[in-house]
């Protein structure tokens, strides 16, 4: 892990990731007034550039094929110019490239509850009906019925989906399979801390197989223990949620 100093950042910053060549990107989730609420820094820590992400971010990640990924909640959908598709994609210098419009037949998005950034294909979920959408870097989307109502985190492998946080169930896990039209749940387990004790809230971001998994425990909203829960390999969910190989969601601890 390396750190790194930055100079010159002009919002509260929400979020931060990792852009090519050492740079980085903050973003700050609210907009003020007319503020731009992204900024790019180089390798030397500097202020490269800033730019207008949107108001009400509720995700920001990159991916490893040098996207920058955005997605929000009611507030910008309903407010914000920018922030009206929902789902947005940049490119590395914060320039758009793509914004999300749902097929026909399909709700537009309210809120994102949950995102996957992987290389070439990005997955959400999203408020009102919760479908599993497929983005491909490529402009082609693919949206999937599921079963599991306000997912608070999702991490995708191969033809499966492990989905966090579910029917408003912060210790829910659930494990599905990925079909042309649909996700079909293969079982169900639940999600335990180190120590035995399950999370009472929840929230998660994805990439790939594994997801970033962060509790915060009631009355204490600034406390934060983050865990990194990896996609189990060759064994049931129910083993897996029971034993190392999920690591109890405690592999990385912060």
């Amino acid at each position: 892990m390396n750190a790194q100093t930055v100079h010159g950042v002009g919002i509260q910053v929400s979020y931060v990731d990792a852009l090519p060549n050492g740079r980085l990107i903050l973003a700050q989730g609210r907009q003020c007034g007319e503020q731009r609420s992204a900024q790019i820094f180089g390798r030397d820590g500097r202020h490269r550039k800033s730019f207008q992400m949107g108001d009400a971010v509720e995700f920001m990640m990159t991916d490893r094929r040098n996207h920058i990924w955005s997605a929000y909640f009611d507030e910008g959908v309903y407010a914000d110019p920018v922030s009206a598709a929902g789902l947005a994609r940049w490119d590395s210098g914060g320039q758009p490239e793509w914004r999300y419009s749902p097929p026909a037949g399909v709700e537009y998005i309210d809120t994102v509850y949950a995102l996957n950034a992987e290389d070439g294909v990005t997955w959400a979920c999203y408020y009102p009906t919760f479908p599993l959408l497929e983005v491909r870097t490529d402009g082609q989307t693919r949206v999937r019925t599921s079963p599991v109502v306000a997912p608070l985190g999702i991490a995708v492998k191969g033809d499966e989906v492990a989905m966090l946080g579910g029917n408003r169930r912060p210790d829910q896990l659930q494990r599905c399979r990925i079909t042309d039209r649909e996700i079909q749940p293969i079982e169900e387990a639940q999600l335990t801390l180190p120590g035995g004790g399950t999370p009472q809230t929840l929230c998660a971001s994805g990439r790939a197989g594994a997801a970033s998994v962060s509790t915060r425990p009631v009355g204490q909203a600034m406390v934060r223990d983050e865990y990194l829960m990896r996609f189990p390999e060759r064994r049931s969910l129910r083993q897996a949620a029971r034993t190392d190989q999920l690591r109890d969601c405690s592999c990385r601890r912060g």
